[in-house]
């Protein structure tokens, strides 16, 4: 059981330039984006071929698993994948990437789709721009693409309890209660979403990313149990 949580601020993972969602709080978005721009730095001081070659070495390292999104390793690699958009490594074509990785169309780096709560507006986004990848309708297995539609379109209603407004708000009690109620079905929509669906687009791609928290309803990756 999760501690109580409260409507108010809360740091989050996501590099709110690459998220529509966590943009909705501008705050809270200027600070995150900021941080990750700092923590990017690292990235920055490498040369082109330094920052090929590590991003190469790290698709090989994550290969044939799902992730976490807040996992160490692949938040250190979306921060890589940041700079690296910006310096276009992938159309230089400096190192080979791991066989099992094709291109994609987005911005033609290697293929690492990411499943997060924009589903049904995004479908898979593409780890290294932040854009659509594939959309749900092209995903291969239909069945698969009809459950996380479906696991979208009933996660929506949770999240949107966050983003109430102040006529929704009036009663701070039944809000906070509503909040409360609303985190605790994420936690386990979340859960849902990283135990059963994820885990079955391996089929079809050689790595998946998973969002693992809802910064809006403060669930953070540690509430999230498989």
């Amino acid at each position: 059981m999760s501690l109580k949580k409260t409507p108010s601020s809360t740091f989050t993972l996501c590099p709110a330039g690459l998220w529509s969602h966590a943009a909705g709080v501008s705050h809270e978005a200027d600070s995150t984006e900021a941080l990750w721009q700092d923590y990017s730095l690292l990235f920055q001081g490498f040369d082109d071929l330094a920052l090929a070659r590590w991003m190469a070495q790290s698709l090989a390292q994550l290969q044939g698993n799902l992730w976490r999104m807040s996992h160490p390793l692949v938040a250190s690699y979306r921060l890589a994948a940041m700079v690296g958009l910006d310096r276009q490594i992938w159309h230089q074509r400096l190192v080979n990437v791991p066989p099992d990785f094709c291109s994609a169309d987005c911005c033609r780096a290697p293929v690492v789709p990411m499943v997060t709560r924009d589903l049904l507006e995004k479908g898979l986004v593409c780890v290294h721009c932040g854009q659509q990848m594939v959309a749900l309708d092209q995903i291969k297995n239909q069945q698969l693409a009809e459950k996380l539609s479906q696991w979208a379109e009933s996660y929506a209603p949770i999240h949107a309890v966050a983003h109430w407004g102040e006529r929704q708000r009036k009663s701070q009690d039944q809000y906070e209660h509503a909040f409360e109620q609303a985190a605790q079905k994420s936690e386990t929509q979340l859960s849902y979403l990283g135990s059963a669906l994820a885990p079955l687009l391996l089929d079809d791609f050689p790595l998946v990313i998973w969002e693992d928290q809802d910064e809006c309803l403060q669930v953070r990756p540690e509430d999230i149990q498989l």
